[in-house]
């Protein structure tokens, strides 16, 4: 009864149950994440395993010759590190299959639970709980650590001996000449993590910086005394290693020297160009980092600290990017809606492949290829994260939101799961998810069932279907569109082309002039498609043209060969069977109720709706669908739209002026509680 009345009714207790819960679904997660990584490691056959270990260890390994370390250009590391790995070779060999992969999983668990250590004062009890295994999947799911189990890379244990050397779990003892000496050994076996003795030596670390230099220095001459001829070869003739290993012009080195070789200088004028970029880099970046560790942020000045590392070293290959992902540490923007962008625009680069970041067209492919440069020149030297003494550190400005209205019909139940926000979202942040939904849309679409004959037995029961409901028009309606040249030519053009000019358009208008209108519109649609690929992988059904012996005409295509079909680039990325529901008419549909909404006069609201008739009459008639497919689209569509109105109440009324807006389409109903708000936000 005390407890009840000093916290509430089960208050207390409510709160712990509910972050316990969290807290083992996440670990749970992570668990299944890491067993799932180290399953598809082991499952790969040996040649395949472990590539740069195996050359490295194998019978006429690098570590086994007794020539020099740099013979095949094979092993790219240091000679401290080839010394140090000698020995263990047969250690190594022993353990190549379970023993390595379980000990590089626990060296990145202990990367990330040092990182979550590392965070600043002030962050609560319950979130450092959750950000430990939030810290794990993300680390485990990101490529760097892929390509590390899957090449059998060491690159982990320097990251790992940096973060204990510059974030020690008791800096009063451990932030002294230990952490210095840490650094040091990790520098020895990795030359670019010299770097973290600058951010030290700026912030009054003087002794753990000198630790970290003469550390690097005594074993590097050890490690010279030892293999004079190795030591020679990688400082002096390969300039540090720059020279050993892949080109250092392809894809896979994401630093300034690999992006301007790919750009086309080469020779002195790119190797002078490169150490100007290299030299402005680090002096901005580390300036950057003293003063984020200055400031108590020592996890977000070890990131950037790490970035500057991967931008100006000569090869910075995948398995040493992981410093990018912890500068999702970093708090930045004033909204509240703006504080998501960075993290998961880090998230991304880190953990999907450039096809996926960006489209494959001559405009956008670089960026996707140099998308792990491009976010660690950013976090280096302009992402401007906030200071701990700045008012934005942890009190953002609020969203503008109002409660959800009641419904219209008392006798439907609303959920009424979350408020409506009335600000404009963060336009980067919709881009990147418009563009992750699209590409999950169209890998779920085309990774969908595609066997030939379920997909025509299906194809079969609609026509029997339609005839049943005398709505089979589709193939006298194909064969008159087939007859017309300028009408099969437009209506192949309107559906290649519309389909997405339309929606995409939609969305930007309401995104600029009626924001409120935009979240409501793009809920929406987001549910509409997720619906629609769950009745891509339920039903698989064949198109009219793609019917045997019914003599629907493919009028974009022409005849086929329905054993091997020839669609062009969509034979390989789009599965021909996934027409059940028609997303053309589902999102024209969407397009049209959307438009009748909005539009302010009457004949533009008839002009919308005339849009998914015009959509209906081109599918049929080009034989890409069935009448029933727009039915199905039309079904997802409007459950999309009774979903989005069950979990937030009624669109219109509950729209409250938006600040920025240009129009005053999205005002509120007078009395509205959106109104409050908005004005408070507009202060």
């Amino acid at each position: 009864m005390a407890n009840a009345q000093r916290g509430g009714l089960g208050g207390p207790s409510r709160a712990g149950s509910r972050t316990g819960l969290a807290l083992g679904a996440l670990w749970l997660v992570a668990g299944l994440l890491a067993v799932r990584q180290a399953a598809a490691v082991l499952r790969l056959p040996p040649e395949r395993r472990f590539t740069d270990l195996g050359r490295w260890i194998g019978d006429n390994g690098v570590l086994h010759v007794s020539g020099s370390l740099y013979d095949t250009d094979e092993f790219t590391g240091t000679p401290f590190a080839g010394l140090v790995l000698k020995p263990l070779t047969r250690a190594a060999e022993e353990s190549l299959g379970v023993g390595w992969t379980l000990g590089t999983l626990l060296l990145v668990v202990a990367v990330a639970l040092v990182a979550v250590r590392a965070l600043p004062g002030g962050v609560p009890r319950r979130a450092r709980l959750l950000a430990a295994p939030v810290a794990v999947i993300l680390a485990v799911v990101s490529l760097p650590v892929r390509n590390t189990f899957t090449l059998g890379q060491t690159s982990i244990i320097p990251v790992l001996l940096v973060l204990l050397g510059c974030c020690p779990p008791r800096p009063g003892r451990g932030g002294g000449r230990l952490g210095g000496v840490l650094i040091g050994l990790a520098a020895a076996l990795q030359p670019a993590v010299l770097l973290f003795a600058v951010p030290l030596r700026f912030t009054g670390r003087r002794r753990a910086a000198a630790a970290a230099g003469v550390t690097f220095a005594v074993l590097s001459a050890l490690a010279w005394a030892a293999l004079p001829d190795d030591s020679w070869t990688y400082w002096i003739h390969h300039v540090a290693g720059a020279g050993l290993g892949s080109a250092p012009d392809g894809l896979a080195n994401q630093s300034l020297h690999g992006l301007l070789l790919r750009l086309g200088p080469h020779g002195p004028a790119e190797l002078a160009l490169y150490a100007l970029l290299a030299v402005a880099v680090a002096c901005l970046g580390l300036r950057r980092a003293a003063r984020y560790a200055r400031d108590g942020q020592v996890l977000l000045a070890t990131a950037l600290t790490g970035c500057v590392a991967v931008a100006v070293s000569p090869t910075a290959w995948q398995h040493q990017q992981l410093w990018i992902l912890l500068a999702v540490v970093g708090r930045t923007g004033k909204r509240r809606a703006d504080r998501l962008v960075w993290p998961v625009l880090v998230v991304l680069v880190m953990t999907l492949t450039s096809t996926v970041l960006m489209p494959d067209n001559p405009f956008l492919r670089p960026v996707g290829d140099n998308a792990p440069l491009l976010a660690a020149l950013a976090a280096a030297c302009a992402v401007p994260f906030h200071l701990r003494a700045s008012p934005l550190w942890d009190r953002p400005l609020p969203t503008p939101a109002t409660e959800p209205e009641p419904g219209r019909f008392s006798w439907v139940p609303l959920l009424r799961f979350w408020k409506r926000p009335l600000s404009r979202p963060n336009v980067l942040l919709e881009l990147m998810l418009i563009r992750i939904g699209y590409w999950a849309y169209s890998f779920v679409r085309a990774g969908a069932p595609d066997e030939r004959s379920l997909a025509e037995a299906h194809g079969r029961r609609i026509l029997a279907a339609e005839e049943f409901l005398h709505l089979h028009v589709e193939h006298g309606f194909n064969h008159f569109v087939a007859g017309v040249g300028w009408l099969t030519d437009g209506m192949n053009y309107y559906y290649g082309t519309f389909h997405f000019l339309v929606p995409l358009s939609l969305l930007g208008y309401l995104y600029v002039r009626r924001p409120g209108t935009y979240r409501w519109a793009r809920t929406a649609l987001s549910l509409a498609t997720l619906m629609a690929l769950a009745g891509f992988w339920a039903y698989p059904l064949a198109p009219p043209r793609l019917m045997p012996g019914l003599g629907y005409i493919d009028t974009a295509n022409g005849p086929q060969d329905l054993d091997h079909p020839d669609f062009g680039a969509l034979t390989e990325l789009s599965n021909q069977y996934a027409a059940m529901p028609s997303l053309h008419f589902g999102w024209s549909l969407w397009c049209g109720i959307v438009i009748a909404v909005v539009a302010p006069r009457t004949w533009a609201k008839c002009l919308g709706m005339l849009y998914p008739l015009l959509t209906l009459s081109v599918i049929v008639g080009t034989a890409n669908h069935y009448v029933l497919d727009a039915a199905g689209g039309a079904l997802v569509v409007l459950s999309g739209f009774a979903v989005q109105y069950a979990l937030s109440g009624p669109g219109r009324p509950a729209l409250g002026r938006v600040p920025g807006a240009r129009s005053a389409g999205d005002d509120a109903a007078p009395g509205s509680s959106a109104v409050e708000p908005a004005r408070a936000a507009n202060g």
